[in-house]
């Protein structure tokens, strides 16, 4: 029998999701084949509209090899697994003869915990565990969250988090689920053969197609002991999230809070004096962070290192008397041991981290008015993780709209332990990019206009006349404005100001939930949506609710981030341009992820306004605006009223 054809497969499923096929999509599939069969590495950039999850679906699921598909977002998650594959599965399996299977897997906190939910709760003040539903108030929000998920256990297949609908708090989903490190294991554990993360790893050990998320990815790779089942190709779609999304994962944290319910937690477990100990270090530790002033500690303050070293020396001599448990009358004791074992090996893991202070690592206080002092740790790059851990013995393709950072992909790929494109060498990953354009007509369907007459943003105080310029742009635009601002209080003070000035309904991140925002913003052209970073990336409105995106200023990462400043220094130690390796390329990716907004669909029209005459006048200009889609650029303010206006009367026309 013939093998089918690429082009015949891709058709095949293009159809099945009622798509139009586009040349990207072609040149994308091509490619990811010819990646998975060379065992080779591509970035490849997909813009808006391409269809590139069935670019890599289709040459992966045709190529018969075990494939993960990581992701950085729950939405493109749900897609792929409620939409894209069913359809594509079934549309392929007349030509393929054979019908691939998919699954999906996530960490193991993310799935409803029947150990957790039938024996309770740690409670840090008493023996043992509590009865989470006894304990809270049936009327309280919280006793109201733990009876739906008591019902919702009875009748979920999956027990995972993002099925129940609506969702609960945080705080009551940590009433019923476990950590890894918390978990009984499915052989010590009564509930093991009912377990929903274990079936959910089964079904994984079976499919063909996995499809996970970028924080599991980190996981597998730093920790060591696979989560993942053995694959031969990885796919990580929304790329440009993942430096980041595995940073969030190689860092500890510890605050007073935490190493108090360690200490409670193990008090019961071990001998009275390593107890006292480890409470001893505690209080010490708590009286340092009392006086913790937030910002980068190049060096570990003495007062600190001893209090980290009497933390660490206290964790480790619990460790390994918690194994012989004083008192036998604990309920469910197995649960309550490993309940302390994972929070005090934590506090030991970050305590030793710091104190052994390594050169690739940045340490830094953090303050919250609510919540105090917290000590974080962070590694100054993931490139050699990720060049080590991902390029190995295996296919990958990364893609994203957004890849290409001031015109090419080698800042991406840096970032990724990746040399640049074409360099060969001993232990250097070969990689190609490629550019598959978008199928839509940027230069016809947008604008870029930056407010060059504006003053240039300083770190403080309001800005009078961009406020009066986004009240102009909004009143020309009919509303239809997505706010797309660089901090929570530029948003905030934004959506005061213009709720007094405009008859415009003006919506503002954190008053709902973003699901209701976002569908609330789409419902009524005359309204704006006003936010922070979520936003950049997470609004997908086609049509005339969103025909004018506004960016406040360019979003530099603010000067005292310790992790941001610290990078940006390394690379100037090493000879690099600091400033345009870290934050010049922070922000052109951000910009081209919220510019990106604007044009969702082929008939979409609409103004990109930047309220930073930066953009415009700065030597770095050229290199942002280089990474934005290739829209019509003008400075002129006039000329942008009159576009929005034209936009907005068409829109009306058309009863829109």
């Amino acid at each position: 029998m013939t093998k089918p054809s690429l082009p015949d497969l891709l058709h095949a499923a293009v159809s099945a999701v009622g798509g139009t096929e586009r040349p990207g999509q072609v040149a994308m599939a091509e490619a990811v084949a010819e990646a998975i069969d060379d065992n080779s590495h591509r970035l490849i950039q997909a813009g808006t509209g391409t269809g590139k999850s069935l670019g890599y679906l289709v040459p992966a699921l045709a190529h018969g090899e075990r494939v993960v598909v990581a992701t950085a977002t729950l939405a493109l998650q749900r897609q792929l697994v409620e939409r894209d594959l069913p359809r594509t599965v079934d549309a392929l399996h007349p030509q393929l003869r054979r019908r691939p299977q998919f699954a999906m897997l996530k960490g193991r906190s993310n799935y409803l915990c029947l150990h957790r939910l039938h024996e309770g709760a740690p409670q840090d003040e008493e023996d043992g565990l509590f009865d989470q539903f006894e304990a809270a108030a049936p009327t309280s929000k919280l006793g109201q969250d733990l009876l739906r998920l008591r019902d919702w256990a009875d009748e979920t297949e999956t027990g995972d988090r993002d099925d129940l609908t609506p969702g609960v708090s945080d705080k009551a989903w940590s009433q019923i689920s476990v950590s890894s490190r918390e978990c009984l294991g499915a052989t010590k554990c009564a509930y093991g053969a009912e377990c929903f993360a274990e079936a959910a790893r089964e079904r994984a050990k079976l499919a063909d197609v996995v499809v996970t998320n970028h924080a599991l990815l980190a996981i597998d790779a730093i920790e060591g002991a696979p989560v993942l089942p053995q694959h031969e190709v990885l796919i990580v779609d929304e790329a440009h999230e993942l430096v980041s999304r595995v940073t969030g994962v190689a860092t500890g944290e510890l605050t007073p809070g935490q190493v108090n319910r360690a200490v409670k937690r193990s008090a019961k477990l071990v001998d009275e004096k390593i107890a006292d100990a480890l409470q001893t270090a505690s209080e010490s530790f708590e009286r340092v962070m009392e006086l913790a002033l937030p910002g980068r500690l190049e060096q570990i303050p003495d007062d600190l290192g001893y209090a980290l070293m009497s933390l660490r020396d206290a964790a480790r001599n619990v460790i390994s008397a918690i194994g012989a448990t004083r008192d036998k009358s604990v309920h469910d004791e197995d649960a309550v041991r490993k309940q302390a074992l994972a929070a005090v090996e934590n506090i030991h893991t970050v305590a030793e981290r710091i104190t052994n202070g390594s050169e690739y690592d940045v340490v830094w206080y953090e303050r919250h008015d609510r919540f105090g002092a917290t000590l974080r740790v962070a590694p100054l790059s993931v490139s050699g993780l990720l060049r080590e851990k991902l390029f190995e013995d295996r296919s990958v393709v990364l893609t994203s709209a957004t890849l290409k950072i001031g015109g090419d992909f080698n800042g991406v790929a840096a970032s990724l332990g990746l040399s640049p494109e074409g360099v060969e060498g001993d232990d250097v990953p070969l990689w190609k990019g490629l550019d598959v354009g978008s199928p839509f007509d940027y230069p016809k369907q947008g604008i870029l206009y930056v407010a060059k007459h504006l003053a240039t943003p300083g770190r403080e105080g309001t800005r009078g006349d961009m406020m009066d310029e986004l009240a102009e742009l909004i009143e020309a635009a009919g509303g239809r404005t997505l706010g797309l601002f660089s901090s929570m209080r530029g948003a905030k003070a934004a959506a005061e100001e213009l709720r007094g000035r405009l008859d415009h309904p003006i919506l503002l991140q954190g008053e709902e939930t973003l699901g209701e925002l976002i569908k609330n913003f789409a419902a009524d052209p005359k309204t704006c949506l006003f936010g922070t970073l979520s936003l950049w990336q997470g609004v997908d409105v086609p049509g005339p609710s969103c025909q004018l995106v506004v960016m406040d200023r360019i979003p530099f990462p603010r000067p005292d981030d310790p992790l941001m400043s610290a990078r940006q220094k390394s690379v100037e130690e090493h000879g690099g341009n600091g400033f345009m390796a870290v934050a010049a390329t922070h922000a052109a990716l951000l910009m081209a992820q919220g510019a990106g907004r604007l044009v969702r669909a082929s008939g979409d029209r609409g103004v990109v306004a930047v309220l930073d005459p930066r953009l415009a006048t700065a030597r770095y200009g050229s290199f942002l605006r280089a990474t934005l889609p290739d829209f019509w650029y003008t400075t002129d303010r006039n000329q942008v009223r009159r576009s929005l206006a034209a936009i907005d009367a068409t829109a009306k026309a058309d009863g829109k």
